[in-house]
């Protein structure tokens, strides 16, 4: 699929009629940007992202904002990004997160465009994203040779994360029925339009 089909597929921003491809891309880069600065700075403040998983927030609103195919870019290029520039998630960690938020913020943005409620959509996409990161844990256990059960992982990410699926389950859903997908983060048409 071209670039355009993309845009036309994923862009919720439509600006005096005409889908705004810059806008989408320069809105997509933010979230990359928010996605390795906040949990960079949870970790320089002492608190641990794997218990407020800020990197998930972003990539779930992303999807919710933008769509499916943005979401995965902040999916995929959020934690590569941070462990290059910080070296957090730690490898091996890194390999299972980018298709676990990746899913994320595909499923959020996939479900939500096509009419599915703000919470059902995260929910799915909360457990479609726990299912994909057990199936990389069990992939990475095998090639690289470590002994972890996928469920155990799955299971204890889930337990130690809880304060920030509670996040998400409340502050998404608030976000953005108090203000509008569009009006987040100035996600509207730059000129202050109604689409």
């Amino acid at each position: 699929m071209g670039y355009d089909g993309m845009a036309k597929e994923t862009s919720p921003l439509r600006c005096g009629g005409a889908e705004s491809r810059s806008y989408l891309l320069s809105r997509t880069a933010l979230l990359i940007a928010v996605g390795v600065l906040v949990p960079f700075l949870f970790h320089q403040v002492g608190i641990a992202g794997k218990i407020f998983l800020p990197l998930h927030f972003t990539v779930l609103l992303t999807g919710f904002l933008l769509g499916p195919w943005a979401g995965i870019w902040v999916g995929v290029l959020s934690p590569t990004l941070s462990f290059l520039l910080t070296g957090m998630p730690p490898f091996p960690l890194v390999l299972a997160m980018v298709p676990e938020l990746a899913t994320y913020g595909f499923v959020s943005g996939w479900l939500y465009k096509k009419g599915v409620g703000v919470l059902p959509s995260l929910l799915v996409a909360m457990a479609a994203g726990r299912i994909v990161l057990g199936g990389a844990m069990w992939g990475l256990a095998r090639i690289l040779g470590f002994s972890i059960s996928p469920l155990a992982f799955v299971a204890g990410a889930v337990v130690t994360g809880l304060p920030g699926i509670v996040v998400q389950i409340v502050g998404i859903p608030l976000l953005l029925g108090r203000l509008g997908k569009e009006e987040v983060l100035g996600l509207g048409c730059p000129s202050g339009d109604a689409p």
